[in-house]
C-alpha cells in the first residue's frame, strides 16, 4: 500500500483490488449504489455510518430555525461524511446528506471505520486532508463573505462549480448537476432574490445560460469580469 493517495483514482484503485480482504476485515463495509435524493442522515438525528463516496455528488444543508433549508456544501467523489465523532452513537448530526442524482459508495460502521483509520495510514492521511480542504473552502467562503461583492461571489461560485462538476460544451462549461437558484445563492452566500438579478444580467452580458434543467457557464468571458474587478 502506498505511503500516500494522491488522486482520488488511486484511492479507488485500492478499494477495487483489496475490496473482499477488507470487506473480511471490516464486517460492516458495505458498497452501495444510492438512487437520486436519498437522504443518508438528517439534521438533528443520530449516526452510526460513514460514507466514503467514489462516484456523484452529495448535498449536506440545514435547516434554519425560520425552517428555511440552506446548501451547505456539495460533496463529491473522495470526500468523507457522516458522524466521525468519538462516540458517534450518542451525536446528532449538524446536517442533512441527500444526494443529488446517482451515488455510489462505500458505507462503514463508525468502529469499522475507526479502525481501518488505524491500520491504514494513507487512508486516514487521505480523509485528514480531504476535511482540511473542506475547512478551507468554508473559511474562503466566509472571507469572501466579508470583503467581496455579491456579484463577484456569484461569478466565483459559478466558476468553481464548472470546475468541478462542469463538462465542456459549446458555451464553456455545462453543470452536470441540476442546481436551483436558492442552492446557488446559498454557495454565495446571498439571497435568492439578488442572486437571480445577478444571473439574469450575466446571461444578458453573455458570461451564461440557462435553462430550467441547465447552467451553462461561459468560463472565459466569466473569468475576464473577475479579473477586471
Amino acid at each position: 500500500m502506498p505511503d500516500y493517495f494522491s488522486s482520488v483514482e488511486l484511492l479507488n484503485v485500492f478499494f477495487d483490488q483489496n475490496l473482499k480482504l477488507l470487506m473480511r476485515n471490516y464486517s460492516s463495509l458495505k458498497t452501495a449504489q444510492v438512487m437520486n435524493k436519498t437522504l443518508l442522515f438528517r439534521q438533528g438525528e443520530t449516526c452510526e455510518h460513514v460514507w466514503l463516496i467514489t462516484e456523484g455528488i452529495v448535498k449536506l444543508s440545514r435547516l434554519t430555525k425560520q425552517g428555511s433549508e440552506v446548501t451547505v456544501a456539495l460533496m463529491k467523489k473522495g470526500d468523507v461524511i457522516g458522524n466521525l465523532y468519538e462516540h458517534s452513537s450518542h451525536s446528532v448530526m449538524m446536517e442533512t446528506a441527500q444526494t443529488l442524482g446517482e451515488v455510489n459508495c462505500f458505507r462503514f460502521s463508525y468502529n469499522d471505520f475507526k479502525m481501518m483509520l488505524s491500520d491504514y495510514p494513507a487512508l486516514a492521511w487521505w480523509v485528514i486532508g480531504r476535511n482540511f480542504i473542506h475547512q478551507q473552502n468554508i473559511e474562503r467562503k466566509l472571507c469572501a463573505i466579508l470583503t467581496q461583492s455579491v456579484e463577484m461571489r456569484v461569478a466565483e461560485t459559478l466558476l468553481e462549480l464548472a470546475s468541478v462538476f462542469g463538462s465542456r460544451c459549446t458555451h464553456g462549461y455545462a453543470l452536470e448537476i441540476y442546481l436551483t437558484q436558492q442552492q446557488v445563492a446559498d454557495l454565495a452566500g446571498a439571497s435568492r432574490s439578488v442572486v437571480s438579478t445577478i444571473l439574469n444580467d450575466f446571461r444578458s452580458r453573455g458570461m451564461l445560460n440557462y435553462t430550467r434543467d441547465q447552467i451553462c457557464i461561459n468560463d472565459a468571458t466569466l473569468c475576464d469580469f473577475c479579473h477586471a474587478e
